[in-house]
């Protein structure tokens, strides 16, 4: 229920992705646990300043607390957060990472995610499904993913500045960085990775519903970090395939040795 979400009363933006309902739950219950102990710490420190007030204590007690109920109770919370871990984070983490077979057994969009100061490069592998060859030498740019078009693969790959997904279906992002450490985060979707020169780290999801929004780079990497957005969209299945093929045709046209021998 919303109405009984701290998290939807502090504005977090809707949930777009399968997965971002049980993220969600799990921060309603970290929050509900805060808010439990504010109010809890907050009633036993104004007991504290009533019951142990100067006038009503003239003389000091030099032998402390004689019960045991304060450590009862710590260790109660340390019980409670222990579930909070055990009981929705590790189960959590358990379904995305026990889920990866399973998911690139359903025909993912894999897409390419490449942070640079200060914005992404969104490589797609085109119709044939396989990425081409990667030489960082051939890189023109700090934004170039260094694609090698002597590479028969690479032909019918293209790039885009816009991250473009369909709906329903599963997307594998590899994330990695041409420079410094980033951070692609994607909100709506409830997941971020971090972006790492050298590596490409995979993260997974399904868009649910249909959006325009932004991606940000969530850590902090230079004097242009808080211009570092981006921008993702979540179109129709066909609408996207659509788009994909023309995409995907139009490099092959561009990249194919005889055209590319004509242009020149």
């Amino acid at each position: 229920m919303n109405s009984l979400s701290p998290s939807k009363f502090l504005s977090i933006p809707d949930n777009f992705s399968n997965h971002g309902g049980r993220v969600d739950h799990m921060i309603d219950v970290v929050h509900w646990l805060m808010i439990a102990l504010f109010i809890g710490w907050t009633l036993f420190f104004l007991y504290c300043l009533v019951r142990f007030r100067q006038s009503a204590n003239p003389k000091a007690s030099y032998h402390g607390v004689r019960n045991h109920v304060s450590s009862h109770l710590e260790i109660g919370i340390v019980i409670l957060e222990a579930v909070l871990l055990l009981g929705f984070a590790f189960p959590l983490w358990k379904e995305r990472t026990d889920s990866w077979e399973t998911v690139q057994q359903r025909n993912p969009i894999r897409v390419r995610v490449i942070g640079w100061q200060f914005g992404w490069t969104y490589h797609y592998a085109g119709a044939d499904g396989k990425f081409g060859r990667i030489d960082h030498r051939l890189k023109t740019a700090n934004s170039d993913p260094g694609i090698d078009l002597d590479d028969p693969n690479a032909l019918d790959d293209f790039t885009t500045s816009v991250l473009k997904l369909p709906k329903g279906r599963p997307a594998i992002l590899n994330i990695g960085s041409n420079d410094v450490i980033h951070n692609y985060a994607i909100i709506p979707m409830r997941i971020q990775q971090d972006a790492i020169p050298g590596r490409e780290i995979p993260m997974w999801f399904t868009p649910n519903k249909e959006l325009e929004t932004s991606v940000v780079c969530a850590q902090l990497c230079g004097e242009g970090h808080g211009n570092m957005a981006g921008q993702m969209e979540v179109i129709s299945e066909k609408a996207f395939d659509s788009w994909f093929a023309a995409e995907s045709e139009s490099a092959l046209k561009r990249n194919s040795p005889a055209e590319a021998t004509a242009a020149r």
